[in-house]
């Protein structure tokens, strides 16, 4: 006699949620050049795999920063994304080049209007030989109306959704000053952003400070010791290899810039390099239950490093183009960054959470 058995019940299948990865963000200034980091935060909020535990921004990076905290308050991702392209559409209305781009002349000569690059040239070399004290006594700043039009400080200090750190000089003693954001306002992102030669500086609870660029640009070390990420996801701007030796004044004078505002980063990855190095060949100590924690000691040792850049691309710009805020340029610019930051998360994203992708004792050896 045989048995009928019922056949079993399938077990219910649970949908897996794709590995959300929590990241922190150091987004480097430099001009108009912060339009490809725009792209690569388009490109970042995309990916709902990602989460960004803080951002550490300097200049244009800070502008991106606070775009971006008050825009994910007002609609999540797709808010932060519509505030930052927002930010840089008016970034290039307020540009002196836009009536002659968008009028007439540009109707006539196209986006590459050939008035432009001589008057960019002319306004550099008075720069440098007229002080924004002299040339601008009203202290008038475009930058100004655009972020007290554009950016709701309320919803940037009040964010929960990430924490920011922006990076700013201070003139007199040349320390670095960063700004917390519970304390953040438009003036502190105004002097992030102040370059001695085009802006008088920005007073700040008394003291005058320049481009954050000169002390850190950006500073790492808020991120490593103020949020629970691990890994470190560096956005720079700033080429940090030219295979030809500049001889012309232009060139020259471009390269000076450029190794300026890496200077900062620089030596703050060689440091972490250097720690890095010693927990290796030291090993951890032991620890003490009387003996205080070393809460640096662990995050660095816990750290992981990316990068995602286009040097290849933005290499081929000068520093004189920083100050090109044509909406053709800074569109332009967002495609390279998207597209980077597209590619970085096919050949990268894996690696998140288990390892570093850039080797600091390689670029730091010593």
């Amino acid at each position: 006699m045989t048995t009928d058995h019922a056949a079993p019940k399938p077990k219910p299948v649970r949908a897996t949620r794709p590995r959300r990865q929590l990241i922190d963000l150091a987004l480097q200034g430099g001009g108009s050049h912060g339009a490809f980091t725009w792209g690569v935060l388009d490109r970042l909020l995309e990916d709902e795999r990602l989460e960004i535990a803080g951002i550490s921004g300097t200049s244009a990076g800070a502008m991106n920063a606070v775009a971006l905290a008050a825009g994910l308050m007002e609609g999540g991702r797709s808010g932060a994304r519509e505030a930052l392209r927002r930010f840089w559409t008016r970034v290039a209305q307020a540009s002196p080049f836009h009536a002659l781009q968008s009028g007439p002349w540009g109707e006539l000569f196209g986006t590459d209007n050939p008035w432009l690059a001589p008057m960019q040239m002319y306004a550099q070399w008075l720069g440098q030989l007229v002080s924004p004290y002299q040339l601008n006594p009203l202290n008038l700043n475009p930058l100004r109306d655009i972020l007290q039009t554009e950016i709701d400080f309320d919803r940037v200090r009040q964010c929960s959704k990430t924490r920011l750190f922006i990076a700013a000089t201070q003139v007199r003693s040349g320390r670095l000053r960063v700004f917390e954001q519970s304390e953040l306002t438009a003036d502190m992102v105004l002097a992030s952003a102040c370059l001695p030669l085009l802006f008088q500086a920005v007073q700040i609870d008394g003291e005058p400070h320049w481009d954050g660029g000169y002390a850190g640009n950006p500073t790492l070390l808020p991120l490593i010791t103020g949020t629970p990420a691990d890994d470190l996801l560096l956005v720079p701007i700033n080429p940090r290899l030219r295979e030809a030796t500049p001889t012309s004044a232009s060139d020259i004078l471009d390269r000076i810039n450029e190794v300026t505002f890496n200077a900062s980063l620089l030596k703050e990855l060689r440091s972490l390099a250097l720690l890095k190095q010693l927990i290796r060949d030291e090993g951890r100590p032991r620890s003490r239950r009387s003996a205080p924690r070393q809460p640096l000691y662990e995050r660095v040792d816990a750290l992981r490093v990316h990068r995602l850049d286009a040097e290849a691309e933005l290499s081929r710009f000068g520093a004189s183009t920083k100050l090109d805020t044509r909406w053709s340029f800074l569109q332009q610019l967002h495609g390279i960054g998207r597209r980077a930051a597209d590619e970085w998360l096919r050949q990268n994203f894996e690696h998140l959470g288990r390892r570093s992708t850039v080797d600091l004792a390689q670029e730091f050896p010593g």
